[in-house]
């Protein structure tokens, strides 16, 4: 039995026709995306002129396609600026890359408008290597550019605005400094038979600090010092500052006992913000100074309330404190008790004043330790017999290398006993 191998049907007309139709729909959708492409396509002549154009780009520039079509070059599109970068850049890299791509221009209108771009183009070669055609693809870029534009708005707005806070800032720290200034002596008078040095360390110029000191006569023959520290920062320790300091020298001129000037402030801040919801207070060292011509010597009366102890740099290169029992924080009680302590400084002693922003500075790596009345004492000992100037000059170093541990503010006040040696008016030392 012979078998006869099965050959497949030919196709039917059907079949035929929907092939046909297939490639037609083919044909049509590649000319269709080609001319309703989202970008504009055109591809030119090696000398620029329009060869073919679809009806994207010829909607965005607002012309007919005879208009175009082997009338016009590539260049007649763009702007003036874009003529020249496309003569200058972007045709000579076409030529010797073959393509080039993501370059921005812009092209006109019929209208008079212009459009930003984005331009990519490529070099069609024949079959032996030679330059047919250049095909370019334009990208609208109105979107991209109306995205820059408001950023680079914002950038400058942000920009403009922290130009505006830093300016805000200085003048803020103008007026702070100035106002810190105030609540400071200008310059320290002169005393018979004692030099004086004073130094402010301000540890931010963004905030009032509330450390404060000052010498002034208060009699034919006694002179009057204090020295201390608010709490708080801010305008409210600011205002505490210069309560305090004119409540101080009220209280000297009508007695200037350093028991009894403490106690007046003591009565002064109590009756003042007691009943206010916000008690404030103080630490104070007040004390005077009576020079005796004929010796040399200098007779100090101090109380100290809550404050750190005086600290007394001696001729001989010693140093100590100077013990000031009892005296509670200024301005915490109704009634608070004060205790006199004195000294008598020969020449070359030097008795130093100091708020607790120099001892509570944070020392080593870790910024942990407290530098300590220990540490001070010994910087002191090393010190002692030295001019005021000197001693204050030593310790703006020695605050200076704390950094950044050094974050409250420090004043410090050095009465040195100088027989034989003129006195002259101290300026104040701010940082």
């Amino acid at each position: 039995m012979c078998r006869t191998e099965q050959q497949p049907d030919p196709p039917d007309d059907d079949e035929k026709t929907s092939d046909a139709a297939f490639a037609t729909l083919l044909e049509d959708s590649a000319e269709e995306l080609y001319e309703s492409a989202p970008c504009g396509y055109l591809s030119t002549l090696m000398d620029g002129t329009i060869a073919k154009i679809n009806a994207t780009l010829l909607g965005w520039l607002g012309l007919d396609r005879k208009a175009v079509v082997g009338r016009m070059r590539f260049t007649d599109l763009l702007t003036v600026g874009g003529k020249l970068y496309h003569e200058t850049h972007f045709a000579p890299m076409l030529r010797m890359r073959g393509e080039i791509s993501g370059i921005a221009l812009d092209i006109k209108q019929a209208g008079g408008g212009r459009i930003p771009v984005l331009v990519s183009s490529v070099v069609k070669h024949g079959s032996m290597g030679e330059p047919l055609l250049i095909r370019t693809t334009v990208f609208d870029a109105r979107d991209r550019r109306a995205y820059e534009e408001e950023l680079l708005r914002r950038r400058q707005a942000a920009e403009e605005a922290r130009r505006q806070a830093e300016a805000d800032r200085a003048r803020l720290q103008d007026a702070l400094a100035v106002l810190q200034q105030s609540l400071l002596p200008d310059t320290l008078p002169q005393v018979p038979g004692v030099e004086t040095a004073a130094y402010y360390h301000t540890a931010s110029p963004d905030r009032l600090g509330g450390d404060f000191y000052d010498v002034f006569p208060v009699d034919g023959k006694r002179f009057a010092f204090f020295l201390g520290d608010v709490c708080g920062k801010g305008p409210q320790a600011a205002a505490l500052t210069s309560l305090t300091r004119y409540a101080l020298r009220a209280a000297a001129h009508h007695d200037p006992d350093p028991v009894s000037a403490l106690t007046t402030l003591n009565k002064v801040l109590h009756e003042r913000y007691a009943g206010s919801g916000d008690p404030r207070y103080c630490t104070a060292v007040f004390g005077t100074l009576e020079s005796d011509p004929t010796t040399g010597q200098v007779a100090v009366q101090l109380a100290s309330g809550g404050h750190p102890p005086v600290l007394v740099l001696r001729a001989d290169g010693t140093a100590g404190y100077l013990p000031t029992p009892g005296g509670l924080l200024v301005g915490i009680l109704p009634e608070a008790r004060f205790t006199t302590a004195g000294t008598v400084l020969g020449p070359g002693d030097t008795p130093l004043l100091y708020t607790d922003g120099l001892t509570e500075a944070r020392t080593g790596k870790d910024r942990t330790s407290l530098y300590g009345d220990d540490g001070l004492l010994a910087f002191a000992t090393r010190h002692a017999g030295e001019s005021p100037q000197a001693v204050i000059h030593a310790l703006t170093g020695l605050l200076d290398s704390f950094g950044d541990g050094l974050d409250d503010d420090t004043a410090l006040l050095a009465l040195g006993a100088t027989a034989n040696v003129p006195t002259r008016p101290t300026t104040r030392t701010p940082e």
